[in-house]
C-alpha cells in the first residue's frame, strides 16, 4: 500500500469484497463453494430465485474476484477464489490489536465500574451492607 494509487485499488477491491459479502445469498454461495466447484444449478437450488437473479449475484461474486467460472465445461463450473478472502483477513488483521486494545480498555472500566458498585460501606446503625448498583 505504497502509493496512493495502490491505496486506492486495494481501497475499491475491499468495497467490492465487502458489498459482495454483504448479501446472505451470495455468502451461503460461497459456503458451497468452499466445499468444490458447483454448476450455477446447483447453486441455485437451495434459493428460490429466478436464474437471472441468481446470474446478478454470481456476477457481482466474479466482479469482487471471490469465485472463478471454467470457460471450458459447457456448464461453466464455478469455484471459490481464496485470495480474496485472503486480503479482506489481513484488512480485518491490521484492526485487530485497536479493537483488543479498546476492549482492554472497556473490560478495566467495567470491572473499575463493579468494584466502586459492591464496595462495603457503614450503614447510619453501625452495619455494614453493600450498596447496590
Amino acid at each position: 500500500m505504497g502509493s496512493s494509487t495502490g491505496s486506492a485499488a486495494v481501497s475499491d477491491s475491499l468495497d467490492l469484497t465487502f458489498a459482495a459479502l454483504a448479501d446472505p445469498t451470495r455468502r451461503a454461495m460461497l459456503a458451497r463453494l468452499a466445499s468444490g466447484e458447483a454448476t450455477v444449478n446447483e447453486l441455485a437450488e437451495p434459493f428460490a430465485l429466478s436464474q437471472p437473479a441468481i446470474s446478478k449475484h454470481l456476477k457481482v461474486l466474479e466482479r469482487a474476484g471471490l469465485i472463478s467460472r471454467s470457460r471450458a465445461a459447457q456448464t461453466r463450473p464455478c469455484r471459490l477464489e481464496a485470495a480474496r478472502l485472503h486480503d479482506v483477513a489481513q484488512w480485518v488483521a491490521s484492526y485487530r490489536s485497536l479493537w483488543e486494545a479498546s476492549f482492554d480498555r472497556l473490560d478495566a472500566l467495567l470491572q473499575a465500574t463493579a468494584t466502586r458498585t459492591s464496595t462495603p460501606t457503614p450503614s447510619p446503625k453501625g452495619k455494614r451492607h453493600v450498596r447496590k448498583p
